[in-house]
């Protein structure tokens, strides 16, 4: 065991109980997996003696709303997803896994109970993206104030905010005001041939 070759085939064997799709790039191997399998697709990755992918090193979500529009391409998939990447220390391996999330039902397990770790990266991704992770024993707001609207990190979430936040030194506290800055179009003021 130990070469690139042998864990895409026990990656792509474990991911075909699931109905996962393996696909391999310059970055690895990525495995793209419906969000309803993905907790035991990943509990299986990490406790399989040919893959043992005991490390989560990130989890983060990414937002395909605009995806391939500006190469006139149609995205099909679900807007939303989840990434994981794993590590197999005592294999020197690593993985991506991709779980896909519908705009209409932004919930997925949560892979707490797989890796512990996996606790503030499930928070982020809450607090960034709406995305909700079923199981999480404390699902709150980790990187914006608790009674922040909305999630920053989506496209559609404006670029300056909805209310901006100072301290008021009359009130001795801090307020929350609309948003004072005027948006404006940026223009390169070099355009090149």
């Amino acid at each position: 065991m130990g070469t690139t070759k042998d864990l895409y085939r026990q990656v792509k064997t474990i991911s075909g109980q699931f109905n996962a799709l393996v696909t391999e790039d310059s970055l690895g191997f990525t495995v793209t997996v419906d969000r309803s399998s993905s907790f035991e697709l990943l509990k299986t990755l990490r406790d399989h003696q040919t893959t043992a992918f005991e490390q989560l090193i990130d989890l983060c979500a990414v937002d395909y709303q605009a995806y391939g529009q500006e190469a006139q391409q149609d995205w099909d998939n679900d807007r939303f997803a989840v990434v994981y990447h794993l590590l197999s220390v005592s294999l020197n391996q690593r993985l991506r896994v991709i779980a896909t999330v519908p705009e209409d039902d932004l919930t997925i397990d949560s892979v707490i109970e797989v890796w512990r770790c996996a606790n503030w990266y499930e928070r982020e991704a809450f607090d960034l993206f709406g995305i909700q992770f079923l199981g999480h024993p404390d699902l709150r707001r980790l990187l914006t104030d608790y009674g922040f609207i909305g999630h920053p990190f989506r496209k559609d979430f404006p670029l300056s905010g909805h209310v901006e936040m100072r301290y008021d030194e009359e009130k001795g506290r801090v307020v929350y005001e609309p948003v004072s800055i005027e948006p404006r179009v940026t223009v390169p003021r070099i355009i090149r041939d």
